[in-house]
């Protein structure tokens, strides 16, 4: 006992210590999302049922998956508004190419992933090689890319995809077996521990401040009870959906890449500013074509998982609000809009909140209009949030 107030006071003092220096971390998310749930569950009790739930982990997921893209464009302190068009203009490749060419799906799913590779190049091209601002060349994709999807599908107004297809299944198909969720969590909870016991131990290593082994623990304690909770409810109704698989697996392995590797590194620098990066050593265009590169490429991933949910492709795919929302929810989820701050695990967080936010006024029978009002205030604080933690950070010599 003694010994656990002993860690739970170290670790308040630390996390104290974080707050006032403007080091949040997720926390602010993942209080909004706790407080979010806990109201709407208190106004209506199928809020947190497993159907709802998991219906909310398949919703999160195509969005989602283009705002991780969104994370990497905001990690250089850039941003991509053609995301919308590139997901809907893949879409429509797919659907025209499966559907009315006859086309195998795997190959019209790589011709459409390809296509937003190519789209994201050429706007990489012109904001790092030509030096237009990443705001109108996106722009003008997202006009261009809109109009190439409108011509795409021509007179076919709608494309519906077959209900049994590789595509359709990717929002479709359910582990129904409940080891599939189980493992899930405790593979995830694993890797937690590996991590945090990874760094504590170079951090040691290299004579830096670490972690006590028992803060570690309880890190990994934390995951494993809302990994395990969380498989626990996806097992109550269908089981672990493919699309909330695939969706973690990518949301983990781009972290990866971002916190473990070299490039992953040359991202984050060059968020702190083009300069300072070039004197480093870092290929600067390279790095910067290759962002949009990875950006359109997640709004072709992102655009086949919204036709899927829906099994159809439309000349409305890829536009409203889906745009904002993928923007919206990386910089909800943590990631700055001045570069050099964020993870992939933003995307994750965020859409958990916008949806959330969505499911609970639908079940609740509030219109839309409400919705976009309380979404809007949630991104403005966000906004805000990220603007007081930077000052604050520059305040204590940490920006």
């Amino acid at each position: 006992m003694n010994a656990l107030r002993r860690v739970l006071r170290s670790g308040g003092g630390a996390l104290a210590r974080r707050l006032s220096g403007g080091e949040l971390g997720a926390l602010p998310v993942v209080a909004g999302v706790v407080v979010i749930w806990t109201v709407f569950q208190i106004l209506n009790s199928n809020f947190l049922s497993p159907r709802n739930l998991s219906n909310l982990s398949v919703d999160i997921v195509g969005t989602g998956m283009i705002a991780v893209g969104v994370v990497f464009v905001l990690l250089i302190g850039e941003i991509d508004l053609s995301v919308g068009s590139v997901s809907g203009l893949a879409a429509a490749v797919f659907a025209v190419l499966n559907v009315e060419r006859g086309v195998p799906e795997w190959l019209a799913v790589l011709v459409a992933v390809a296509g937003g590779a190519l789209a994201g190049s050429v706007h990489g091209s012109f904001v790092a090689r030509a030096g237009a601002p990443a705001f109108v060349v996106t722009l003008a994709g997202l006009l261009g890319w809109n109009g190439l999807m409108l011509y795409v599908l021509g007179t076919r107004g709608t494309v519906n995809l077959d209900e049994g297809g590789l595509v359709a299944e990717l929002t479709g198909f359910y582990f129904h077996d409940v080891a599939a969720a189980y493992s899930l969590a405790a593979f995830g909870t694993l890797v937690c521990f590996l991590v945090h016991y990874g760094d504590r131990r170079r951090r040691r290593a290299a004579g830096l401040p670490h972690r006590r082994l028992t803060e570690v623990a309880v890190r990994t304690g934390a995951v494993a009870l809302v990994a395990f909770a969380a498989a626990h409810v996806l097992n109550r109704f269908q089981g672990l959906p493919l699309a909330l698989l695939a969706f973690l697996a990518v949301v983990g392995g781009l972290d990866l890449v971002l916190r473990r590797t070299r490039y992953g590194r040359s991202v984050y620098a060059l968020g702190g500013g083009i300069e300072p990066a070039r004197r480093a050593g870092i290929d600067v265009v390279r790095v910067r074509v290759s962002v949009f590169v990875l950006s359109g490429t997640m709004a072709a991933v992102g655009g086949l998982f919204l036709a899927s949910r829906i099994t159809s492709v439309s000349q409305t795919s890829g536009s409203g609000l889906l745009l904002m929302n993928a923007i919206a929810a990386a910089v909800i989820g943590g990631t700055s809009l001045f570069g050099g701050r964020g993870t992939t695990w933003s995307a994750l967080l965020g859409m958990l909140v916008i949806q959330s936010i969505a499911s609970g006024m639908s079940l609740l029978g509030i219109q839309a209009a409400v919705q976009f009002m309380v979404t809007g205030c949630v991104l403005l604080a966000a906004v805000v949030l990220d603007s007081v933690t930077r000052r604050t950070r520059r305040e204590h010599g940490r920006a």
